[in-house]
């Protein structure tokens, strides 16, 4: 991980000294100012969605970082190098081959490759729905952060060359944190369900195939909103309006199918637990509600102050995880061996936790039976 850190580190400061060659000082900083806008908004919706199943907060780091620094970076010399080369081949062809196709295929890549290394070295992160839309998201909010701070950056810098106002620094507000600050972050979830779809699948044919769907998908996604952007406002509402919201729509409804997925299995694999003595009787009740497990929070919180409040957050994540890998397991998706060691190792954990925890949770539980919920 500081290997990681670094790397990432070294490639933001490179994308900060590239960014301002393009925008000027000036233009960074009000770039930077304005990109940041959108983030919490975007950065929210995911941090609702990763409630049921909490992804670890260095992963969620990592994967913004890697798209803010290290998959700009790629990017943006790679599209320059790329946009170059077709404009003196095709002229006015090749800049629109390059925005509908080229750019699509390496920004994607570049976005798409941190879910690949998570998928590789922390598969348990990618072990659901949620989490791989989770992850792709958080990494593509990440590059659209930073892709933000150029375009806006660019767009100041060219309204006070020409001295007539902040009329261009507006309209790429608008188009950009206004009407599509979930852009990146929806073409790149469909990379993040192909990778979870690989995670929880038994046959190898679709393993293999479900990540590779996935980045066409996206890649297919990116370049029709990119091309729209060729068609003038009117065709662009029109794609906007009948193709793009659609698939926001579906991803966000498969996003919602899958947190209630988590808290179902919360309900029923958990049980099993409570028999073999390593949980308490209320648990899998207050586990399987995100309500339950806020009031078991506070409880905690009240009781023991922060140190208990993180207990609750772990041992809900680490319970989660449990029942999400026991699922999977009863699915043919995990080998025996390797099921059994994490199951240990994550009931070992919740043991630990338990002083703090438990009581909580069955608190919570017993309050919501007493106001007859």
């Amino acid at each position: 991980m500081p290997a990681a850190a670094l790397a990432l580190l070294l490639c933001g400061v490179a994308i900060l000294e590239l960014v301002e060659r393009q925008t000027g000082r000036p233009g960074l900083l009000v770039g930077l100012g304005l990109a940041v806008l959108p983030v919490p908004l975007v950065l929210g919706a995911l941090a609702w969605l990763d409630r049921v199943e909490p992804t670890p907060v260095r992963a969620l780091v990592f994967c913004f970082g890697w798209g803010a620094c290290a998959a700009t970076l790629v990017a943006i010399l790679a599209n320059t190098w790329t946009a170059d080369l077709l404009a003196s081949h095709r002229g006015a062809r090749g800049e629109t081959i390059g925005s509908a196709v080229a750019a699509p295929l390496v920004e994607e890549t570049c976005k798409g490759a941190a879910v690949l290394l998570l998928f590789l070295l922390r598969r348990r992160y990618v072990g659901s729905v949620a989490g791989g839309i989770v992850l792709a998201g958080v990494t593509a909010c990440g590059f659209a952060f930073t892709e933000n701070v150029l375009y806006l950056g660019r767009s100041w810098t060219e309204d006070r060359a020409a001295g007539h106002g902040i009329d261009a620094t507006v309209c790429t507000f608008v188009l950009r944190g206004v009407l599509s600050p979930f852009a990146h972050p929806l073409f790149t979830a469909l990379i993040g369900i192909g990778f979870a779809t690989a995670a929880l699948a038994r046959g190898r044919l679709l393993r293999t195939a479900a990540p590779a769907g996935g980045w066409l998908a996206a890649t297919v996604l990116h370049g029709t909103w990119n091309a729209a952007a060729a068609l003038g406002t009117g065709g662009f509402l029109l794609v906007y309006g009948v193709f793009m919201v659609p698939v926001f729509g579906g991803v966000i409804g498969l996003a919602v199918r899958a947190r209630g997925a988590g808290l179902r299995a919360a309900r029923l694999q958990l049980p099993a637990y409570v028999r073999a003595g390593w949980l308490g009787e209320d648990e899998p009740e207050a586990l399987g509600t995100v309500r339950l497990r806020g009031r078991a929070r506070r409880r905690a919180r009240a009781l023991h102050g922060p140190a208990g409040a993180r207990a609750v957050d772990e041992y809900v994540a680490l319970a989660t995880a449990l029942a999400l890998l026991r699922r999977r397991a009863e699915r043919g998706a995990v080998p025996v061996a390797e099921f059994a060691v994490r199951e240990y190792g994550l009931l070992q954990r919740l043991w630990r936790l338990r002083p703090l925890a438990s009581p909580a949770l069955a608190e919570a539980a017993a309050e919501q039976r007493a106001d007859g919920g």
